[in-house]
């Protein structure tokens, strides 16, 4: 199914360009997501390279897609995978409950950073994504970059940050009764120190009127225990 998918994506000009030419390919797990639902906006919190935002650019093509990635090569990656559209803005900031500067750990393959720190658990289940450096970002709430105007209905939020989903839902509060639906990553064993659990996020997001809608791209570790997966929430 997967390969169906990845074929069915480049076959669009769009996202076929860019893998040849920046070596950024669309998140191909995310399509079948994004193909059951209409929406005007995205945002989407934990951009990296512009993965998520081609396969939206793809499958939501009326839609406007306004995406945070704080990693400064990351950013520069996404500024050139979508330098020339209209439709895609980048803000390079981490998006979390107060406004300020934090350490992120930079993750050997960089999509694995975070601003909790990486824990053993995290390297020994994704080889490679042991910590190599660390950096100093900017962080600040959802409301100061994007009013509720801009946020055009219906909209998604997509969260993606490596353990720290609830602390950037929470610096998303002022704004959530704008989105539809609320796409987050979380995990179900602590691959991040400190980091809120998939119950804990769902309960918190229930409390705020969304319902668990479905779960997607389960990972499991070798002895059959759920790892992490995509969890997709509607109002």
């Amino acid at each position: 199914m997967k390969g169906k998918k990845l074929a069915a994506l480049l076959k669009s000009p769009y996202c076929h360009s860019r893998l040849l030419r920046y070596r950024v390919a669309a998140g191909v797990e995310h399509s079948g997501v994004l193909s059951g639902l209409d929406c005007r906006t995205v945002v989407d919190i934990g951009a990296n390279r512009g993965q998520f935002a081609l396969v939206a650019r793809r499958r939501l093509p009326q839609a406007r897609i306004l995406s945070f990635e704080p990693l400064p090569a990351a950013s520069a990656k996404f500024r050139a995978v979508f330098a020339g559209d209209d439709r895609v803005t980048l803000h390079e900031v981490a998006i979390g409950p107060a406004p300020g500067n934090a350490t992120i750990h930079i993750s050997r393959r960089d999509d694995s950073s975070s601003l909790l720190p990486i824990t053993a658990t995290q390297v020994a289940l994704f080889p490679g994504t042991a910590e190599v450096a660390t950096t100093i970002v900017r962080v600040a709430p959802l409301r100061e970059f994007i009013s509720a105007a801009k946020i055009e209905a219906p909209a998604l939020l997509k969260v993606d940050v490596q353990g720290y989903e609830l602390q950037a839902l929470r610096g998303c509060e002022d704004l959530l009764n704008r989105f539809a639906y609320v796409y987050a990553e979380c995990s179900f064993m602590e691959l991040y120190a400190g980091q809120a659990l998939a119950d804990e996020v769902i309960a918190w997001l229930r409390e705020r009127g969304f319902k668990l809608r479905g779960v997607h791209n389960m990972d499991y570790d070798p002895g059959g225990r759920a790892i992490q997966a995509d969890f997709l929430f509607a109002r």
